[in-house]
Order: C-alpha cells, then structure tokens, then sequence
C-alpha cells in the first residue's frame, strides 16, 4: 500500500530546512534521487498503517549530499516524532558519528523556530526535544557500553569503516523491538575491504541480494549507486549514472580532473574507482594471483557429488596452536574440472581471541561451518585423524600429502591401512613448485573448481611467494600477511597429485575446444 500524504508530510517537512557548509543558507530543495528515497521509504506501509520499511541501505559515491539527507531525516524524527525517541547516529570513530550531528544542529541555528524549541548540549553531542522527550545522540564503535539502548531510529554513516561488528550487532539485534516503527538507516560508501571480511561487506551484499531478488525481505529498501568492475571507468555517462548529484554539488570538471589522475597513476585509478564509481576495491595482490582467480571458480556442485570419487588429501599441520588445513582434491571424470575442498582447524579456545585480535571473523566462520574448531586450547590431532578416517570412508582416497616433520605423530593416531597412504612432501622449491604452477595454470584456465569457503577465500589472498634464478616458486608462511594453511594443503596435495595421476590427454579432460 502506499500513503501519499505520509511521504508528503516528510518531504514538506525536509524542504523547509536549510542546507549547511558549502551552500550554507540556501534551501534544503530535494534532488531527484533523495526526493525518490524519501518518497518511498515514508509512503510505502502496511495495512495497519505502519511504515512497510524497517532497513534503508544507501550506498553512494561522496559528495553526493549523503550528510545533508541523513541530517534533516535526523532532524525530521527528532522533532515529528511521537514522545520518547530515541535517534543514534553512529559511525566506526566519534568524528565520523558527529558529521551528521553537526549538520542537523547546522540546519536548526538557521530556522528560528527549531532555536526555540530545541535544545542542543554540545559537550555531550546531543540535541532534546523538551517536549516530547525524544533526542539525537551520537555513538562511535565503543558498542561493549551499548546495551539496553531503546532507539527509534539508528542511523548508520560509512558504515564500511567499522573495523569490528559490534555496534552493528548491538544496535540492530532486537534493539528496536518494543517500537512500532524502529528505522535503521544505513548511508555508506563502497569499502576499501579486499578481504570481504568487514560488516560493510556483510551487509552490502545482504542488501544487494535483496535487491536484486536473491533475498526476499519486504522490511528492506536498498539503493545501491556503484559502476560494475568491468565497466569503462572514463565513461561519463557511467559518472552521472552512479552519482547523481553530479552538477549540483560535483562538478563535472571536478570529475574529469580526478579521471586524467586515475589514468596516470594506478593510486589514484584505485581511488577513482573507490571513492567516485564506488566500486569496492577488490583485486589483492600480494605476490601469487589475484583474489578474482578464487572467486571466478567456484564450483556449481556439492560434496555429495563427490562421494565414491578418487582423490588426494593435502595436509598442513603447521603449530598445534594455530591453524591446520585438510584439502581433498578430485581428479578429473568425465571431461570435469578438477574439484577441491578446504577443511581448516583451529583450537576452540583460541578463536575468539583470535578473532578480536586480528579482526578476521573465525567465530562466524566456525559458526557457519567453514571453521572445525577442535576442543582445547592447542589443534587436537585426534580431532584431525578421526575427519581423516571419515574422508577415507566417504571418498576412494589414493595418498594423503604433507610436511614430513609434522606428518609422523598425527600417522600415529591412524590405522594401519590409512598410514600406508601417507605420501611426504618436502616443503621446499623442488617439493612445491610444480604444485603451485599446475594450481596456477588452472585456476587460470578455470579448469579447476571449489565450494563456496570464505576462510579459503581469505588463506587464498593472503599467500606470499618467494622464487628462485629457475622461475621456481614456494608458498613463504613467513612472509605473508595472515595465516595460508589451507591453501599450502591444497598445493601438496597437487604436488602429489600431479607426479602420481596417469596422464591425459589435454582433449579427455577438458573435450575439444572449436575456434
């Protein structure tokens, strides 16, 4: 259902206000876009009556007057809404978050009669309605002293800067539930998040799925303003389709400025893309192949597809207080691709230390099944061997691969017939680089596929390589970033799998290609 007079009463309201810094004391006159929003976030309602939109997610370039929309919607609910409101502005650091109060109290110095009857306390960055009780607050990522919070409506600024979920968490998760109309409003740019790991990411592609139909939920608006990757980023009719605000408060002379940079500088490229296309920055480059590599393979088919199937074991064990990686792999059959899977570990004690230390999400991933977490405060090997007997029942494995030193004691733990599969892989030039080049001829060719594993994802970007005077190359733990485990498992079982496997033709494995 849609009630005009509803979206009306909010734009009206919006239009009497003034605009604030660069136009300061010009009328706030809604441009199409945020004329747009307005309208169907306010007039779009149920059959009760109440607003049919709990979630509005706005992602757009800057300078496209995020701030200025976002103030008088602040300001709208702070002085229109029924008694006992509760309006956060939140934002990962305290600066951030008062952007948009500075605005809104901007917007109330210039109209006499909100001077009159609201009350601003700068110190604690917070305006009252003395009337009606309800007031703006300001919140930065510090959510641990969040709980308990009541709010009407949250509103969210560049929400891809939060380092850490919970503010997120803390404010969205049943924080609104005894209101009848609670609003989260989301404004955000792209991030600068080559890892897909942030909240940003998390809730942009949530939004996105529901855009386009991949999610239902009707309590969701979402506009999403951002070029594709493989656009033509000198176009200008894509600068005017992704900000448009172009020729009000950006020139279009601004832009071209910004684009003779990006086609100079790979730096400024990044930034163009980023910041004015609000594309999220996504090609990771530390040394062996670009994270777009993983995520142009992943496989259609799932593990039950795989049962029966022949396959090689990789294994990487590294410290028993960190992470250790199985990865089975499958030959080829029937003209397929060859197929992968990853299965890390880690002790459970540690993942939610490891977690808040090194801002990676192990706990979400443990919690979705992409992590084991074994019991203890240190990888339990018996964990491991007790998976290994598993895989070896659902799959026909022909060698399970790895580091000879820390093969032996994990060996221990298996029966005999399985121990007499264990195959060493020397961790060294000659023992990883054929390994690593036929991975890497692969996954160019994408002739070869894996399940869908955020953690492998993430292993997958981080590995640096060294290499020698002969073009031989090796994984180096030593020198790459975060932890490359289950990769380093996935390339001996490769090295392996690439000595051992009969030879095919190039023709029965992949069929013949027509030019």
């Amino acid at each position: 259902m849609f009630n005009e007079q509803k979206a009306l009463d909010h734009i009206e309201f919006l239009q009497l206000l003034k605009l604030t810094d660069d136009f300061y004391g010009q009328p706030f006159t809604l441009l199409p876009w945020q004329h747009e929003i307005i309208w169907d976030v306010y007039g779009t309602v149920r059959e009760d009556g109440r607003r049919q939109y709990q979630y509005v997610y706005i992602e757009i370039p800057k300078k496209n007057g995020k701030t200025e929309m976002i103030a008088g919607i602040a300001l709208d609910h702070l002085f229109n809404d029924a008694p006992g409101g509760q309006i956060y502005c939140c934002a990962a650091e305290r600066e951030q978050a008062s952007l948009v109060y500075r605005a809104v109290k901007q917007k109330i110095e210039q109209d006499d009669f909100l001077n009159k009857n609201l009350n601003i306390v700068d110190s604690k960055k917070e305006i009252h309605n003395p009337e009606t009780g309800t007031f703006i607050k300001v919140l930065s990522a510090e959510a641990y002293s969040k709980h308990g919070l009541n709010p009407t409506v949250v509103i969210f600024d560049e929400l891809h800067a939060l380092q850490k979920r919970d503010l997120w968490d803390v404010m969205t998760f049943g924080s609104g539930a005894a209101r009848k109309e609670p609003l989260y409003f989301v404004i955000t740019t792209a991030g600068d998040d080559p890892n897909r790991l942030s909240i940003g990411w998390e809730v942009h592609e949530q939004a996105r799925k529901i855009r386009d139909g991949e999610l239902i939920d009707d309590t969701w608006y979402v506009k999403i303003y951002g070029a594709p990757e493989d656009c033509d980023i000198y176009d200008e009719k894509i600068w005017y389709e992704v900000n448009p605000s172009l020729g009000v408060s950006i020139s279009i002379e601004s832009v071209r400025q910004e684009a003779v940079k990006a086609r100079n500088s790979e730096g400024a490229e990044r930034l163009f893309r980023w910041l004015r296309l609000n594309q999220w920055v996504s090609l990771k480059r530390i040394g062996w192949l670009p994270i777009t590599m993983w995520d142009d393979t992943e496989g259609k088919w799932n593990r039950t597809d795989l049962i029966g199937r022949d396959c090689y074991v990789g294994i990487d064990l590294s410290t028993r207080i960190d992470l250790a990686a199985l990865a089975p792999l499958f030959p080829p059959k029937n003209g397929e691709d060859w197929r992968f899977m990853l299965e890390p570990f880690m002790p459970a004690d540690s993942i939610r230390e490891r977690s808040e230390r090194d801002h990676v999400p192990f706990e979400r991933w443990a919690a979705d099944g992409y992590l084991n977490a074994t019991p203890g405060d240190v990888v339990d090997y018996g964990f491991i061997a007790a998976r290994i007997v598993q895989i070896d029942r659902l799959y026909n494995v022909k060698y399970f691969c790895g580091d000879p030193w820390h093969l032996e004691f994990l060996r221990q733990l298996l029966p005999q017939e399985i121990q007499r599969k264990f195959i060493e892989i020397p961790q060294t030039m000659a023992g990883m680089s054929s390994g690593m080049a036929e991975l890497e001829r692969m996954f160019r060719a994408k002739e070869i596929t894996h399940e869908y594993n955020p953690l492998g994802r993430w292993a997958f970007g981080n590995v640096a390589i060294q290499t020698d005077g002969n073009e031989n190359i090796k994984p180096m733990k030593n020198k790459s970033i975060e932890r490359i485990d289950p990769i380093v498992a996935l390339i001996n079982a490769m090295a392996a799998a690439i000595r051992l496997e009969p030879k095919r033709s190039v023709y029965e494995q992949r069929g013949i290609r027509v030019v």
